[in-house]
């Protein structure tokens, strides 16, 4: 019988050749399974114990920072955090609704975890701008028109609010239109926007209406404002007018582009 031709065997090599056969995916054994779901089990119970059950992982102290007028002690207090509870269960968002509840004058406060054991109590307060007398306190107001808290005693370098919106020759209807909170915080606003030198001078903002603003400042001088608006304008024309008039006692900004100053 004749023997293969070449064409023959050139076809049996490359068949020969070809890719080998893909492994087949053995799985690990039912042992091997059974170990690895116990150590996780194990390891999840562990992280458990450890940040719920042990005693390394829990409230030891309470930390405040940036009061003023506050004490710590005070802050403490408000926050209501329980010591020995597990840091990791403490309710930092409900600690900063407490204080600011509890706290008005706080303006912001963050309450941070500071592992292992405590808890930061961050706290910015509200800076009086303007004092509302009341019987013989005096009630606080801040930068955003808010009554924040009441002191028996009033704060150096902050002015007085009258709102004398009932006397002869006041325009009453800007009460009913605008409403008193709006009236006190054209009042901020005017305030705020005083130049530096002319807000240590200031004793009083005086509010008639709306657009009706005036200062008393020591020595007896006055500035008529007129309303919070324009106020850089009206800030930096006071400022140019009290320079070429100094024995002026009377200034007016109601308009920036027409001042007048008047009195010697």
């Amino acid at each position: 019988m004749a023997g293969s031709t070449t064409a023959e065997r050139g076809e049996r090599q490359q068949e020969s050749s070809g890719p080998p056969p893909a492994r087949r995916f053995t799985p690990p054994p039912l042992r091997t399974i059974i170990i690895l779901a116990v150590a996780l089990a194990l390891l999840g119970a562990g992280c458990v114990w450890l940040f719920y059950g042990s005693q390394w992982l829990r409230v030891a102290r309470v930390s405040v920072s940036g009061t003023r007028v506050l004490t710590p002690a005070q802050v403490r207090e408000a926050a209501d955090v329980r010591i020995g509870s597990p840091l990791i269960s403490v309710d930092t968002d409900a600690i900063e609704a407490r204080l600011r509840r509890k706290l008005p004058r706080i303006d912001v406060v963050e309450a941070v975890r500071s592992w292992p054991h405590g808890i930061e109590l961050k706290v910015t307060e509200r800076t009086p701008v303007l004092l509302v007398q009341k019987g013989r306190n005096f009630v606080e107001v801040d930068d955003e028109g808010v009554r924040f808290a009441t002191v028996s005693e009033a704060p150096k370098g902050v002015p007085a609010l009258e709102l004398n919106l009932s006397e002869p020759g006041s325009r009453a209807p800007s009460l009913h239109r605008f409403g008193e909170g709006r009236l006190v915080r054209e009042a901020v606003r005017v305030a705020s926007a005083l130049p530096a030198t002319v807000a240590r001078d200031t004793r009083t903002v005086k509010v008639r209406s709306y657009d009706d603003i005036s200062l008393k400042l020591s020595d007896r001088r006055t500035v008529a404002w007129g309303s919070g608006e324009k106020g850089a304008a009206k800030a930096r024309t006071l400022t140019a007018l009290m320079k070429a008039s100094p024995s002026a006692r009377h200034f007016d900004v109601s308009v920036p582009t027409a001042p007048a100053s008047s009195g010697s």
